[in-house]
């Protein structure tokens, strides 16, 4: 088992944050998520969804799964 510095650990982020930070991720199909970090800290979680119209312009283009 690795062991982790005092410098290391202070930079591990909690499991709920990471947990945001991949809803964030999931939720949108098309867009940009940024993390701000302050002080070595995550102290916010951005999305940006961009919204693809299709060429004629009558709706949103979706992504098939």
């Amino acid at each position: 088992m690795e062991q982790l510095s005092a410098s290391q650990k202070d930079n591990q982020i909690s499991a709920d944050i990471a947990q945001e930070i991949l809803r964030a991720v999931v939720s949108i199909a098309y867009g940009s998520v940024e993390i701000v970090i302050h002080e070595n800290k995550v102290v916010q979680i951005e999305c940006r969804e961009k919204i693809r119209l299709s060429p004629s312009g009558s709706g949103r283009k979706t992504s098939k799964s």
